[in-house]
């Protein structure tokens, strides 16, 4: 068994046994599914596989306006 700790910003380290397994490199995305059994399992995303892009509804504060409004922040 492999394990890694998560800290107080919800991140992670994939342990390196886990990264050369499933062949990552920095820049490389990787895949959870979760599983019905209340399992995730991960996985080195494809170059091709577009992922889900958590900010894409909110589309509707980006428009040109919004983008002149915050472009000094």
């Amino acid at each position: 068994m492999i394990a890694s700790k998560l800290t107080s910003k919800a991140q992670t380290t994939i342990p390196q046994a886990v990264r050369t397994a499933l062949h990552l490199k920095e820049g490389d995305s990787i895949i959870y599914t979760l599983e019905a059994n209340g399992r995730v399992t991960i996985s080195r995303a494809p170059h091709e596989t577009p992922l889900e892009d958590p900010f894409g509804t909110f589309s509707e504060w980006d428009s040109e306006a919004d983008r002149r409004a915050y472009a000094d922040l």
